[in-house]
């Protein structure tokens, strides 16, 4: 895995976990029963989204870490998952000699 491929595959990892952190622990302003005129109820009190960032840095470095583990040390290869040539909708992969 090069450079850019790791930086890629973090950030995918880390914009995913953003939206699972984003929703945890949400107070609404209707339920703090503090709504701010124009504003929608639903719209969180507070939502500490410095705090959240951080959170979200380091889950995704450890999910990142994880996967990265797996690819470098070779346990899971393309081939593996590659479902065109294993359920023979593509071309053999070229023989190793």
């Amino acid at each position: 895995m090069g450079v850019v491929t790791g930086i890629v595959l973090y950030a995918i990892i880390w914009f995913m976990t953003l939206l699972v952190v984003l929703q945890t622990g949400v107070v609404s302003q209707d339920e703090a029963g503090t709504r701010v005129r124009g504003t929608h109820g639903s719209a969180p009190e507070n939502p500490r989204l410095a705090r959240r960032f951080l959170i979200t840095s380091g889950i995704a470095l450890v999910i990142w870490g994880v996967i990265a583990g797996i690819i470098l040390s070779g346990a899971i290869t393309i081939e593996d998952i590659d479902l065109f040539t294993r359920f023979g909708l593509g071309a053999p992969p070229p023989e190793a000699n």
